[in-house]
């Protein structure tokens, strides 16, 4: 590492001092891995900043990977990965600029950020009309680019996520997509398995710990440095952009009841969608969990290999446990904790719980909604939700209300033990491509034996006058 760091500082030299010599003059400067930029000792000075130079590790060794795999399957996921290469290098010119830029204000960072919304826009197009063999492959490539918006991060009251929170975030919803692409090739062709693994991880350890490291508030813009503008031209081999702008000139001035988180989430809904009018991304039914077809519970031996080969990308992080913006209470990652307690909560907060083992978390007051996702033998004893309580992709959970709930939700969830007691008996609960769900009543006298119920996970479907009629499947035994 510090030969390494020593070999990075003396390029640098050599690259100020061949500067220094020609007077500063102008003319591209050309860096050994990060292409052309401006000409300019501010553009060279900052294109050696650690920072930039850890950019170009991250594409050179994790955009290199996806493209070395696309290279062998070729056809449109070749080309739908060229377009994610250029997006990262198209963000690596943004973070040189940065440097020596100015804060713009909204409708500045609009014109900032263009470069990267182009290429962006070139990605969804590849998605639109009719579908192709490898659409699963297009929508993952297309959709994960909406984490690099986490360079319009402008502060807590922005509207976003926190750059990191961005990142985990916007991959979660081209998951989607990339996990069919393992489930369909799993045991076909291990190039496009290879694809998918290395697209992950270009983002998820990539540029998450990427960002983390640098720029874990967000951009550093500079204070004394020229003010923001639209480059003159596109990036090197990028074709010439439609001509729809990134904002329009209301979304630039808020009106007198809107605000300046308002225009910033627009700025984020920009880059997400890749159009000025589709706003932010709609869940649509196939995206539903209750409707995956891929998802089940068993586990697929690629999906073991993935939890497996590599623990770290299984978690988001160390543990935690914090309320965010006042209004989220963040339970991730722990571990063997039998004491977690959540005692100051309102109506108007949630929880999340995400990636919990062994664990028994407490709810002391009444919270808006609860969600437990992808933990395992995780205890929640809570008192009150005001909308609903969400069990996602667990295994062996057990759910304790002592208030009311009106609605309990469970979905691709195996083994689930839910004690109610007698204000919520009139919980509506809902099951999807779940197992082993049982249900604790209270008996019917005060000092009787709980009850259990366990809800059916097989039916009937008999078609009968002109429609199908389905009832539970009933076993009884002699």
């Amino acid at each position: 590492m510090e030969e390494d760091l020593i070999k990075r500082l003396e390029a640098a030299v050599t690259r100020l001092e061949g500067i220094s010599s020609n007077g500063g003059g102008g003319g591209v400067v050309s860096l050994s891995r990060g292409g052309d930029f401006s000409s300019g000792a501010g553009t060279d000075v900052a294109s050696s900043d650690p920072s930039i130079l850890a950019y170009e590790d991250l594409i050179s060794q994790c955009v290199g990977r996806v493209l070395t795999a696309a290279e062998k399957i070729g056809g449109p996921v070749l080309d739908v990965t060229k377009i994610v290469a250029e997006a990262f290098a198209s963000q690596k010119e943004l973070l040189v600029r940065i440097k020596q830029t100015q804060k713009p204000d909204l409708a500045g960072l609009a014109g900032f950020l263009k470069p990267l919304n182009d290429v962006t826009m070139k990605a969804n197009a590849m998605t639109e009309g009719k579908r192709s063999d490898f659409f699963n492959h297009l929508k993952a490539a297309s959709d994960s680019l909406s984490a690099l918006a986490w360079i319009a991060f402008t502060g807590k009251d922005c509207g976003m996520s926190m750059p990191i929170a961005h990142v985990e975030e916007s991959w979660q919803m081209a998951e989607f997509y990339n996990n069919k692409v393992l489930v369909e090739y799993r045991n076909k062709e291990a190039d496009h398995v290879e694809w998918a693994k290395a697209l992950k991880e270009l983002y998820l350890p990539g540029l998450r710990e990427y960002v983390k490291s640098h720029y874990p508030l967000g951009p550093v813009w500079n204070a004394s440095g020229k003010p923001a503008s639209a480059p003159a031209k596109a990036p090197p081999g990028a074709p010439a952009p439609p001509p729809a702008p990134l904002f329009s000139s209301e979304s630039s001035k808020p009106s007198s009841s809107s605000n300046q988180k308002q225009g910033m989430s627009a700025v984020f809904q920009q880059l997400s969608s890749g159009a000025v009018t589709s706003g932010l991304r709609k869940v649509t039914d196939d995206m539903k969990t209750k409707n995956r077809a891929d998802r089940s519970g068993a586990v697929s031996s690629v999906e073991k290999e993935t939890r497996t080969s590599k623990p770290a990308f299984s978690k988001t992080g160390p543990p935690k446990m914090e309320l965010q913006m006042g209004r989220k209470w963040a339970v991730e990652n722990q571990i063997g904790k039998k004491d977690l307690v959540i005692s100051e909560c309102d109506s108007k907060q949630s929880v999340y719980i995400f990636g919990c083992k062994d664990s028994v978390l407490q709810i002391q007051g009444k919270v808006n909604n609860i969600t437990i996702d992808k933990c395992t033998k995780m205890g929640v004893v809570f008192t009150d939700v005001v909308a609903a309580f969400e069990i996602v992709n667990c295994t062996n959970v057990e759910v304790q209300c002592q208030g009311s709930a009106p609605t309990v939700s469970v979905d691709n969830t195996t083994g689930c033990q839910l004690y109610l007691n007698k204000d919520s008996l009139e919980t509506a609960i809902t099951t999807a491509k779940s197992s082993e769900i049982n249900v604790m009543v209270p008996g019917a006298t005060p000092d009787g034996d709980w009850v259990e119920h366990a809800l059916p996970q097989q039916y009937n479907h008999v078609f009968t006058e002109g429609k199908f009629e389905t009832t539970p499947v009933s076993h009884s035994g002699a």
